[in-house]
């Protein structure tokens, strides 16, 4: 009576259940497949990351007595599928039963529901064991609203999971949100932390997953990789940060700099997206550190915001929306992607600085992805599908449950409202508040035309004037629209011809 259980690579939880035990019965299968790694074009450190973290979950397994086959992406009876895999291990194991725990991704929810109806033996999902929330939580609070909140649903968790309150119905500190204190340039000090995780020599992995034919881009980093491994690193990761960052992130969350490309993040996204670690023990950590002093309560409530709230919105979020969200384009945009999205090389420094520290370590913060990159993206009219699979795939965080809303909804607003209230542009007027980036850029972040003005200048305001009639009943954005109504008819136009010549180059380029 032998059943196979499929772990997939997002799913690397050694404290699931069916881990508590050897079941002599039971054979735990893992597969680095192409199917995975070309769905997309992904980042070497994504593919080296959850290869390297496979076969470390893998290896434990096996060291506690646990029947594992695991199949290399190299091994000559890879055929590369899940199905087909599948196959011929239940008829090499002759075995009985098949589970699989519940998949992130409608791909491949929608490929393993069809293959276990054809399936010769019994198959069944089991829960992921992970999520604060089922799948369709957030679809049935909003059922009967207009709008979907955030902040609705935060304040509902909050209350749910009992999480910095006071009594059943009053947050801690007396506010449930402190966002408008979290907006804070860095000026420099306190000084980043420290990057404390081990590294690995990857370097035989990447040759193997080259020779195999894998298609990516971005650097390897294979000799002196820093992305966790397994549980223990990742604990050690999130202590880490509870002790050196936490103190700071409130403060500067939405800063950036060419000084620092961390400053006070956490870097445990791709460890929480991978469930090394839970989300519960997460927030509980950071909770803590509240309580006990030695982090204050505003970067406290915006670390737990973006784990309680944002991260489990957004989840629900995805699955009442799929499938069919990636192809949503409110604004018809269509341009191509620049080919310095793959090179980083390009004049604007907020935009080099950014998209390089994605080429580099398959990683940037939450406002260089939505402020720098995927507000010029906006602007600039490109294609959001394409802007959805270019950060999916640079990403080492990014599995499309998670990263399509905030991409196709946050970031690119192409589905015309249903997650965001707004859509997020901006000036260089911001990116100068925010960073450091513009003083040593070869544009003036100060001018709107002209051959040195900066290109976000004329193209925020040609994509309200562009965009007016679709955006004039969105009171979040009355402000701009009535500086827009008061320019003069000239200076519109000159702003106009600025843009589609700023346009046209990148469609040259």
């Amino acid at each position: 009576m032998t059943t196979l259980k499929l772990v997939l690579g997002d799913q690397l939880n050694p404290n699931h259940s069916w881990f508590a035990d050897a079941d002599p019965e039971a054979i735990i299968v893992f597969m680095e497949v192409h199917q995975e790694t070309q769905y997309v074009l992904h980042h070497a450190q994504k593919v080296i990351a959850i290869f390297a973290a496979m076969r470390d979950l893998a290896g434990w397994l096996s060291s506690r007595g646990h029947r594992v086959h695991y199949l290399a992406i190299d091994d000559p009876e890879n055929l590369q599928a899940f199905g087909p895999n599948l196959d011929w291990m239940l008829a090499r194991y002759e075995a009985t039963g098949f589970l699989y725990q519940e998949p992130d991704e409608w791909r491949l929810d929608q490929q393993l529901a069809d293959y276990v109806a054809l399936c010769a033996v019994p198959g069944k999902m089991v829960d992921s064991e992970h999520f604060l929330t089922r799948r369709e939580t957030a679809g049935e609070l909003f059922k009967d609203r207009k709008q979907w909140l955030m902040e609705s649903f935060y304040r509902h968790m909050r209350v749910r999971h009992d999480v910095l309150m006071e009594g059943r119905n009053r947050p801690v500190g007396g506010k449930w949100n402190f966002d408008q204190d979290n907006r804070k340039p860095w000026p420099g000090h306190p000084t980043e932390p420290a990057d404390r995780r081990p590294r690995h020599d990857h370097s035989a992995l990447w040759q193997i997953i080259v020779r195999s034919g894998v298609r990516s881009f971005g650097e390897p980093q294979a000799r002196d990789f820093a992305w966790p491994l397994n549980r223990a690193e990742a604990l050690a990761q999130l202590d880490d940060f509870v002790t050196h960052a936490l103190p700071h992130f409130g403060d500067y969350q939405d800063a950036m700099s060419s000084r620092g490309k961390r400053l006070f993040h956490s870097l445990l996204s791709f460890a929480l997206n991978v469930k090394m670690l839970n989300p519960a023990e997460v927030i509980a950590r950071a909770v803590a550190a509240g309580r006990d002093g030695s982090a204050p309560l505003e970067a406290v409530e915006g670390f737990v915001r973006q784990i309680l709230g944002w991260r489990e919105y957004v989840r629900g979020f995805y699955w009442s929306k799929m499938p069919g969200y990636a192809e949503e384009n409110y604004f018809g945009h269509d341009r191509d992607l620049p080919p310095w999205f793959w090179t980083g090389e390009t004049q604007m420094n907020c935009l080099s600085q950014a998209i390089g520290s994605s080429l580099e370590d398959a990683h940037t913060h939450h406002i260089q992805r939505l402020m720098v990159i995927g507000n010029f993206a906006l602007l600039a009219g490109l294609d959001p599908r394409q802007v959805h699979q270019w950060y999916l795939g640079i990403y080492i965080d990014a599995f499309e449950w998670v990263e399509l809303p905030n991409t196709l909804g946050m970031s690119q607003f192409a589905d015309g409202g249903l997650l965001a209230t707004k859509p997020y542009v901006s000036s260089a007027a911001y990116i100068h508040r925010m960073s450091d980036y513009c003083s040593d850029c070869r544009y003036d972040r100060k001018q709107r035309l002209g051959p040195e003005a900066c290109p976000f200048n004329a193209l925020y305001w040609d994509f309200f004037d562009r965009n007016r009639a679709r955006l004039a009943a969105n009171h979040r954005l009355a402000m701009p629209l009535r500086q827009l109504d008061r320019m003069e008819l000239g200076d519109l136009q000159a702003i106009r011809e600025q843009a589609s010549a700023f346009r046209a180059s990148i469609e040259q380029a």
